[in-house]
């Protein structure tokens, strides 16, 4: 079992790090800004893009990285980003070979997505996030009407454009939350009742320990991969 203790040192040392990587997050929603992927790091950078193609850009992100890694869903976005908003999926599967790993099914995912943005909202994805009031809520909205996004990837993407208190319950995570005697077992969440339980958990062991959910989050995340990204 791991050392609570050491696990607080460490956060006390990596905190200055997570506290501006969580600042960016901030900024994302409202600022015009986006991600690229720079060597071995995700910067955020100016954007010339709506708020509404930024936030899509994002969740695009999201729907790469399932099942993947930071690293190649951004590098993924950063090789089709010009034709996320009109481009085929046919155009982006040609332009990610060598590049990602499921290059037909996440670009079929992302055009579904997008045209569906495109009919029901108008593609104002900014205006209908704004529209709710309760956390939860907002989670299912994009669980329910995002190909290829489940509780996780749903709660990953929130987190990335500055909500706060979602639990992203990768294997990191979860191997953590097992380490730490949090979990029983390492074993991924079943369902999406099954997720809320693992998730009230974590939230649980943050209060237990004194540190804030969303700088846990990246804690244990860096624990296991060795940076702070997103």
């Amino acid at each position: 079992m791991g050392s609570i203790e050491s696990l607080k040192q460490e956060h006390t040392s990596k905190r200055p790090n997570i506290k501006e990587r969580l600042s960016h997050f901030e900024r994302f929603f409202n600022e015009p800004v986006h991600w690229v992927y720079t060597g071995s790091d995700i910067k955020l950078m100016p954007s010339e893009k709506s708020d509404d193609q930024r936030i899509f850009e994002e969740l695009s992100f999201c729907i790469f990285t399932a099942n993947t890694s930071a690293e190649m869903g951004a590098k993924a976005v950063d090789t089709i980003r010009e034709i996320l908003t009109d481009g085929t999926s046919e155009d982006m599967t040609k332009k990610l070979k060598g590049v990602y790993r499921f290059i037909n099914l996440r670009p079929a995912y992302i055009v579904h997505t997008r045209e569906h943005f495109k009919n029901a909202l108008n593609f104002k994805i900014k205006d209908k996030i704004k529209s709710f009031k309760n956390m939860n809520e907002l989670r299912d909205y994009f669980v329910m009407n995002v190909k290829g996004l489940g509780m996780k990837e749903a709660s990953h993407f929130l987190r990335n454009i500055g909500f706060k208190g979602y639990g992203i319950l990768d294997k990191h995570i979860i191997n953590s939350m097992h380490e730490f005697g949090v979990l029983k077992t390492n074993d991924k969440p079943k369902n999406a009742k099954n997720y809320l339980e693992i998730e009230q958990k974590l939230i649980d062991f943050s209060k237990q320990i004194g540190i804030d959910i969303d700088e846990l989050d990246l804690l244990l995340w860096s624990r296991k991969n060795g940076k702070i990204l997103k």
